[in-house]
């Protein structure tokens, strides 16, 4: 039996997905719960902090961020379990975090509308460029050559990519500036760093991991006081243009995704071919249903600010769920762990929803942190059922693949497929779908359609993008 979290590269694929098409629609009269909640049709489309509640796409960022967090359970606890020290793991944490740094910056000042306004052919031969010039950079060659020579090509890639940066011209004066960066990569490369180094230290005591949160609030929490002490850790950084204090507060959700990525990767080392017992087999659909209702409900009772009538309804419905839960096997086993800790903290983060005024993703909130990652682990729960009970490949193969390779599914739209639209001119044919925002939206799916499929297809023949 495959031992391989498919289900986990599936809500990483989703997330992404739903990155790039909620980056892709047009603005216009489709329904507010279309586009973050701060920014959509209540707010004529500018940023509003008090305006609070969430969509589907204020949970795109946190969905990723967990599966991130997911991860390092097969990506460091399995090197680990192989005798890697944790000193060695603590540097290539570090390095993962400067090359994601290195990325978020690079792939910033590559946009076409970074370096030319309006876009021209330069522009968008310079972004194709820099999408193969990322290739020797994060992707292992698959040819045999030497150790010397493939750090070489890494470093030369490198190299030049730093002269790119250095050397062209870019739109409307501006200049080559290391603040100017892709500030979730920048996030991601954050965690990659302070969320691994959590995890190599607490790897056998989930309650030492989740004891380290409190304090992360501590200083949230204090740093409003001038003059303290907690004011300055908040404020230093040795390299601003690369850390923040400010940026840990996705540990929040980084943290409660390497607990489901315990669960999960304890569930598939226990995992036989013993066949499901008939209840179980018999109430899957309506757990599935059940995953999917709480996320959706909650989706729409915050966003509606209907706040008493959804804290009800969701605690009916995870009694149900719990109910539902209650059968012997290896599977329900598995779920029942992710319902307990994802119930709890939905729950914790419906009870701090009044404070900071209510939920909202920016400036994000202590609910946004427990809501989104609560109704991550029913979204753990949700693809397990699919991926590895129903094995649903043509609904979940697509996300399973992007998943598989998230950075290049991330930067293909506007490095790849609107360069190419524009060199090929297909492009205009694309534009005469701006005329509304619901033939907007289709035009967000079809970009987000072929960045897939161009992610797909390099996971297809295994080149991937890895930090």
């Amino acid at each position: 039996m495959s031992k391989r979290a498919f289900s986990l590269d599936a809500l990483r694929g989703y997330a992404i997905i739903t990155m790039i098409l909620s980056g892709t629609v047009a603005s216009g009269p489709l329904p507010g719960w279309m586009y973050h909640a701060q920014i959509g049709p209540r707010s004529n489309f500018a940023f509003d902090p008090t305006i609070f509640g969430i969509t589907w796409v204020d949970l795109v960022f946190p969905f990723f961020l967990f599966a991130m967090g997911a991860a390092f359970p097969f990506s460091l606890g399995s090197k680990l379990e192989k005798g890697v020290s944790k000193w060695n793991l603590t540097g290539d944490s570090i390095l993962r975090g400067i090359r994601l740094t290195f990325f978020a910056i690079f792939i910033q000042h590559m946009y076409p509308w970074v370096t030319s306004s309006p876009q021209d052919m330069r522009s968008w031969l310079l972004a194709i460029l820099a999408f193969i010039l990322m290739f020797p950079m994060f992707m292992q060659i698959p040819v045999n050559m030497k150790g010397w020579l493939r750090k070489v090509i890494e470093l030369s890639a490198y190299g030049i990519g730093i002269v790119l940066l250095l050397t062209i011209s870019y739109a409307n004066n501006r200049t080559f500036n290391l603040f100017y960066s892709n500030i979730i990569i920048l996030v991601l490369a954050n965690m990659a760093i302070f969320g691994s180094l959590i995890y190599l230290f607490t790897k056998e005591n989930k309650w030492a991991r989740i004891s380290i949160l409190p304090f992360i609030m501590a200083v949230f929490l204090g740093s409003s006081t001038e003059g303290s002490w907690i004011k300055e850790v908040m404020d230093f950084s040795p390299v601003p243009w690369m850390y923040k204090f400010y940026y840990l507060k996705y540990l929040f959700i980084i943290i409660p995704g390497s607990i489901a990525g315990d669960f999960l990767k304890e569930w598939l080392g226990s995992r036989t071919d013993i066949p499901r017992k008939q209840t179980e087999i018999n109430r899957t659909p309506f757990i599935l249903l059940l995953a999917i209702g709480i996320i959706v409900f909650n989706l729409y009772g915050l966003y509606m600010r209907y706040l008493v009538f959804n804290l009800i309804g969701t605690i009916i419905l995870l009694t149900i769920l719990y109910q539902l839960l209650k059968i012997e096997g290896n599977n329900a086993a598995y779920w029942r762990r992710l319902f307990t800790v994802g119930a709890y903290l939905l729950m914790l983060g419906l009870f701090f929803e009044a404070y900071e005024g209510g939920i909202r993703k920016d400036h994000s909130t202590y609910s946004y942190y427990f809501v989104t990652s609560g109704l991550a682990f029913m979204a753990m729960l949700l693809f397990s059922i699919l991926c590895d009970i129903y094995c649903w490949k043509k609904l979940v193969l697509p996300l399973e693949k992007a998943g598989q390779n998230p950075m290049i599914a991330y930067v293909a739209p506007q490095l790849v497929v609107m360069p190419l639209l524009h060199i090929t001119g297909l492009a205009d044919y694309l534009s005469l779908l701006n005329q509304n925002a619901w033939l907007g939206f289709a035009r967000g799916v079809i970009v987000t359609t072929l960045s897939v499929l161009i992610a797909i297809g390099f996971t297809q023949i295994r080149w991937f993008w890895r930090t």
